[in-house]
């Protein structure tokens, strides 16, 4: 069955219950159709445009090799400056969510990945 879901006009703070929050006359609701593909992304490329922001999309096999592998661009997101503000806000919110859940997230790969060498007990 489909699942409804509200898009970017849901104000904010009204995210973390977006779906009851469809009832609002300024918030259109979307279906997503069956058999969705879903993205993984661990590279983003950001261009822009005067009337809109381009987001390319794509797999690094190599996020934290030593040779640099080319990373192929496999979906591209286009919008307009007021739904990528929408987007970012959202995100941020997110986000910020998480962070008071499950602690700060760590975006240097190598804080990530390598081990931290271990303080002595004071």
């Amino acid at each position: 069955m489909a699942k409804a879901h509200a898009v970017s006009d849901v104000p904010v703070e009204d995210k973390t219950n977006a779906v009851t929050a469809t009832a609002a006359p300024h918030v259109q609701q979307v279906i997503e159709p069956e058999g969705l593909d879903p993205l993984y992304a661990n590279f983003v490329r950001v261009a822009g445009l005067p009337e809109e922001m381009v987001l390319d999309f794509g797999l690094n096999p190599q996020p934290f090799g030593s040779a640099p592998a080319p990373v192929k661009v496999s979906q591209r997101l286009i919008v307009n400056y007021y739904t990528a503000k929408r987007l970012w806000l959202a995100l941020g919110a997110f986000l910020q969510r998480h962070e008071q859940a499950f602690g700060p997230v760590e975006i240097d790969v190598t804080k990530r990945v390598l081990p931290q060498p271990q303080r002595p007990a004071q």
